[in-house]
């Protein structure tokens, strides 16, 4: 066998190794449900924040504990404790997308981000 054809199946087999590797850590748009089917994996959850259940964030015990209530895509509400402070304009915000994983029965997120409602209108300028 040539060196050539050695060399080509060792980097075709390198690069089906990268693919894989890369494959496995990918993460999805989700609900809560598969979330707490694959609690290994990480997802981003789409919801938005329930401002009827209590929200508790005590910055003098843990700044970087904020705990509050999340309404996915699909209609399941569950606990959320992002592992940050509570965010700038959070109570504003329209969507909110999570980046975490479920354990147990509380979503524990590493990070989040927030759809605020927009500054400008969408109405077209009167031209006169």
């Amino acid at each position: 066998m040539k060196k050539l054809y050695i060399v080509a199946i060792v980097v075709i087999g390198v690069a089906i190794a990268v693919i894989m590797s890369t494959l496995k850590n990918t993460t999805t748009y989700s609900d809560f449900t598969e979330s707490a089917a694959n609690s290994e994996w990480e997802f981003y959850i789409v919801g938005k924040f329930d401002k009827t259940l209590a929200q508790v964030w005590e910055p003098k015990i843990n700044p970087n504990e904020f705990s509050f209530f999340l309404t996915d895509n699909k209609g399941t509400t569950k606990q959320v404790v992002l592992h940050k402070s509570k965010p700038q304009d959070f109570d504003k915000s329209e969507q909110i997308v999570l980046i975490g994983k479920m354990q147990s029965d509380v979503f524990h997120a590493n990070d989040i981000l927030l759809k605020c409602p927009s500054k400008y209108n969408d109405a077209t300028p009167k031209i006169e």
